[in-house]
């Protein structure tokens, strides 16, 4: 364990007495496979609810696991940071993962993950004449991701934040790049979704959650790379959602907005909750500045020509400067 994350000894040992208990064992194992509910883990280790809230309650409350709300339901999975993250993930370094008790516990876990799966598709079915109307209009998707890699292409980066991660195919994208991924969207249903695809990509270090793209539950300076993809025109306040974006980008981090060019189909206002109806460039690019960030690219994908697309596709990145100030005084220094 680095020198960073070592516990006190009255930390260290409720952390070893959290872990140390057949069921809780068996939930910090699961948990390393998947986000899960209570519900969940009810269904896989066939004990009371309250018996595994208490058990939760107890990880909990030794930093072994995180808890975050969607809507009603409560997810878990494992903690990402702290002592005691690196306690839960040297104790599951350790065991046998051909182990008969967590062999049959990884079967319920496939079963409850293909009920999922089969609500996604579910949900995905009732809605696909939707997506493919929309899709109609604007630029092939393989344009638009390969224009994404390409804008984001000149400095890697190790965590990326998708925010209104609808589907969470930018997690997917980048998924096999990145040590850290995280996805937030207010709709349930889009969640639900998101997680499917993630989960059969096997993108475990990737993550989604519920979360207000103007009230970000997350510190400042937590992610390289945000993205916010085909978000914007939803909104009522794109400049307020940008400069929450902002607020969480580490210094040299950059802001990626993908979102259509002006366009006139006034359709998607009555139809499907558009807000607006595109961006001219100057105007997300103001929304970068004013925020902190220093605009560094802005391009436009027209439609295929003889394609029934009507509505371009544009792209912007801005970068925080911060880290490009301090690099002239550390050279003074030394």
């Amino acid at each position: 364990m680095s020198t960073s994350a070592r516990l006190g000894f009255d930390a260290l040992n409720a952390a070893l007495k959290a872990a140390g208990e057949e069921t809780r064992l068996r939930v910090l194992a699961l948990l390393a496979e998947a986000e899960l509910t209570v519900s969940d883990l009810t269904d896989i280790l066939r004990q009371s609810q309250p018996r595994i809230s208490r058990h939760l309650k107890l990880l909990a409350e030794a930093g072994l696991i995180e808890r975050f709300r969607e809507g009603t339901w409560a997810f878990f999975r494992l903690a990402e940071r702290g002592g005691g993250a690196e306690v839960a993930r040297a104790l599951l370094e350790r065991l046998d993962p051909a182990d008969q008790t967590i062999a049959r516990d990884r079967a319920r876990l496939a079963s409850v993950r293909s009920a999922r799966a089969a609500a996604a598709q579910a949900y995905f079915r009732a809605h696909a004449a939707e997506w493919d109307r929309i899709r109609k209009l604007h630029v092939a998707d393989a344009a638009v991701e390969a224009a994404i890699r390409s804008a984001l292409a000149g400095k890697p980066f190790r965590s990326l934040l998708d925010l209104g991660t609808g589907t969470g195919r930018m997690l997917e994208l980048f998924g096999h790049e990145i040590e850290r991924g995280l996805g937030l969207d207010l709709s349930l249903d889009m969640l639900l979704l998101a997680r499917d695809r993630l989960e059969r990509a096997g993108l475990k270090h990737c993550s989604v959650r519920q979360g207000d793209i103007y009230d970000l539950p997350l510190a400042n300076d937590s992610f390289d790379a945000v993205i916010v993809h085909q978000v914007l025109h939803f909104l009522d306040d794109g400049a307020r959602a940008i400069k929450e974006a902002a607020r969480v980008l580490r210094p040299g981090g950059r802001l990626l907005v993908v979102d259509f060019a002006p366009h006139q189909q006034e359709f998607l206002r009555a139809q499907f909750a558009h807000r607006r109806l595109g961006f001219a460039p100057e105007t997300v690019t103001q929304w970068m500045t004013a925020s902190g960030l220093e605009p560094v690219l802005h391009k436009s994908l027209s439609p295929e020509p003889g394609s029934d697309g009507k509505i371009a596709v544009s792209l912007w990145l801005a970068r925080d400067a911060r880290a490009l100030m301090v690099q002239p005084a550390q050279r003074e220094v030394a």
